[in-house]
């Protein structure tokens, strides 16, 4: 009989096989076993080696013949009573991934209602301004290049940028650490491009794209009047007694228009130094609309969720949410203490029994030496005239009683020299009725600023 070798899947198992003599004889059955890795297919096959008889088969002998194999894995099957899942472990597995299924399309279906619906609101805004896109934005600010940012506002951060024509513009860009968010965003928007006058920043245009929310104004060479009043040192400006004069009735000018003037009657709320920009010739301009209210005719004043900047909020709208327009008012009497005396009301006190600025300018007016607040920068290079007529007028505006608080009309006439400032009258606060000024001021922390 002939030898062969045996193959199996590609490794010789066996070398030199005589199958009739491990048989004993022709005709008779012989199992061999073996172990192999096989990934499907079972491969085996016999390499006859030249060795034995190769004569013509006779009487049904044919040679070697492979035949009954049978292939049995060495690993348990996973069926079997004790591994079975129960059916309410399967209904468990179902209901969770259906679950987490709809969550998923949930999550979806919320961001996209928010997009679509902050799209309608812009859209639904008759702007007076443009629309820009994302890509003209990062080419105008260089991809808001560090190198380009300029400040810091309530929303976020603010980069200069220049368009292809030239044109330099002021970037604000919504953060995502916003507290105001989206709702200020197009309150700012809809409020501004309503309003046009020389002493409000003017805005260009808006972008909403890519979650990027982007307010486009005119650039202000100058920044805000707080940084060039008690900035870093080199970032102050040598801000003359006509220039000063120049600013507050530039402010002033620019909440007569919003209170009486436009066709929206609004209330600011947040005026402040920060919130009041100087272009190339140091003309004041109000910025920032994003916590402005419209001032209904129908009403006398408006209950509002408060928000503004501590130690400029009136009291009455601190302590009640009690908002007019003679909330602002209170503001810019605040502002104006301020360009007189190149000091941040919320950041100066002069000793440790006054609370803040204006405390301390009450106490002075008493006494009699309010003149003792002008800014020794000013080197007496200043009328005392005029000196001591705007800080009474920033105490007139100052009064704890908002209806003896003049309209901003009125303000401007005071500046104008149309009708004379009068001198106030400071209550002074009883052990009964303690001055709501200071009770302000307990209330809200230093550093809590919107």
């Amino acid at each position: 009989m002939p030898c062969f070798n045996m193959h199996n899947h590609g490794k010789k198992e066996l070398v030199d096989f005589n199958i009739a003599k491990e048989a004993n004889g022709t005709g008779k059955k012989f199992v061999k076993n073996f172990t192999t890795l096989v990934d499907g297919t079972l491969e085996i096959h016999f390499q006859w080696l030249g060795k034995g008889t190769n004569s013509i088969p006779v009487r049904g002998v044919y040679g070697p013949l492979i035949s009954a194999i049978s292939v049995t894995s060495n690993f348990k099957s996973c069926t079997g009573g004790g591994n079975n899942l129960s059916v309410g472990a399967i209904v468990g597995i179902v209901v969770g991934s259906v679950s987490v299924a709809i969550f998923i399309l949930v999550i979806l279906l919320w961001f996209c209602f928010k997009k679509k619906s902050q799209d309608d609101e812009l859209s639904g805004l008759e702007l007076q301004t443009g629309f820009f896109t994302l890509r003209q934005i990062k080419a105008a600010t260089n991809n808001f290049d560090l190198a380009n940012k300029i400040g810091e506002g309530g929303f976020g951060p603010v980069y200069k940028g220049e368009l292809p024509d030239g044109s330099l513009i002021a970037v604000k860009q919504l953060s995502a650490k916003s507290k105001q968010g989206n709702r200020e965003f197009v309150n700012e928007i809809g409020m501004i491009s309503a309003l046009n006058h020389p002493n409000l920043v003017k805005l260009f245009g808006c972008c909403s794209e890519r979650n990027q929310l982007l307010l486009i104004y005119e650039y202000m060479e100058n920044n805000s009047l707080a940084r060039a009043l008690f900035g870093p040192e080199k970032d102050r400006l040598k801000l003359d007694w006509e220039t000063r004069r120049k600013i507050c009735l530039g402010i002033a000018r620019g909440l007569a228009y919003l209170h009486e003037e436009s066709r929206l009657k609004i209330v600011h709320r947040d005026i402040k130094a920060t919130n009041v920009l100087l272009d190339k010739d140091l003309n004041a301009k109000i910025s920032d609309f994003g916590l402005a209210k419209l001032d209904e005719e129908e009403n006398t004043h408006i209950s509002t969720r408060i928000a503004g900047t501590v130690g400029y909020m009136a009291p009455e709208y601190a302590m009640r949410g009690y908002l007019t327009d003679k909330a602002d008012v209170y503001s810019f009497g605040i502002v104006t203490l301020e360009i007189v005396t190149g000091m941040s009301n919320a950041n100066y006190r002069p000793k440790e029994e006054f609370v803040y600025l204006l405390d301390w300018a009450y106490v002075l007016q008493e006494q009699g030496n309010l003149l003792e607040l002008v800014d020794p920068q000013l080197n007496l290079n200043y009328s005392k005239a005029e000196a001591l007529q705007m800080l009474n007028l920033s105490l007139i505006c100052t009064n704890p009683s908002p209806t003896l608080r003049p309209a901003m009309s009125a303000v401007v006439s005071m500046l104008s020299g149309s009708i004379p400032v009068r001198v106030p009258f400071a209550k002074p606060a009883t052990s009964k009725e303690e001055d709501i000024r200071f009770r302000t001021f307990e209330k809200w922390p230093h550093d809590a600023q919107s």
